[in-house]
């Protein structure tokens, strides 16, 4: 192994853990109710989310996300999962809302994860060296490629949970109407029984 990379590890491993930040929430949104978060960052920053609806209803929110200024950088109406990344404009508070205002009295489950990249070069003050840069975007593109699998990993287990729900809730029914319907059966039985004899039966006449 290369003694120089294995001098930089430590550095390495620090501007990794600098490179992205990234937020995970797991929330619950009742009926004709809104929730928001908000993220400062400067302009340039590469901004990214990723939400699933994970119960409730038809699992779907409306999605919206607000920059600075107020003006309304993405929306989406009754959306059950989605993954949004753009740059932000100008300096300040960016919101992200998602809205269960649809829904008459069904709360929705949201997982989403909020990404925060590396601030622009002017903000940051990039490094003179030759060397140095070219080990800056390595660990930027390494700092991406496992966000990216983080992030689709998070969302494959969200959705085997969901599967699971559908199937399990599905199987319930299906149990449920098997038991309905060999009660039926049974009741039916039993009357063509009884009707059969009260039919045959010999009355006697006194």
């Amino acid at each position: 192994m290369d003694l120089q990379f294995l001098f930089h590890l430590p550095a390495v491993l620090l501007l990794l853990a600098s490179v992205s930040t990234s937020y995970g929430y797991f929330i619950s949104i009742d009926a004709h109710s809104e929730e928001c978060f908000f993220e400062k960052v400067t302009s340039g920053t590469k901004m990214s989310l990723m939400f699933e609806v994970a119960e409730g209803g038809f699992l779907d929110v409306d999605v919206k996300i607000y920059g600075p200024d107020g003006n309304i950088i993405h929306s989406g109406d009754r959306e059950s999962n989605g993954k949004y990344t753009f740059a932000a404009h100008m300096d300040g508070n960016y919101k992200y809302c998602f809205s269960n205002a649809m829904s008459t009295m069904t709360p929705k489950v949201v997982v989403f994860s909020i990404d925060i990249g590396e601030k622009p070069k002017e903000a940051a003050g990039a490094e003179t060296d030759a060397n140095h840069n070219k080990l800056a975007e390595m660990i930027n593109e390494l700092s991406t490629a496992l966000t990216g699998v983080k992030h689709e990993q998070e969302y494959m287990e969200v959705r085997e949970r969901i599967h699971r729900s559908i199937n399990d809730n599905t199987n319930s029914r299906v149990v449920l109407w098997s038991f309905f319907e060999a009660l039926v059966l049974v009741a039916m039985t039993l009357g063509q029984v009884y009707y059969l004899k009260r039919f045959f039966e010999v009355r006697r006449v006194v």
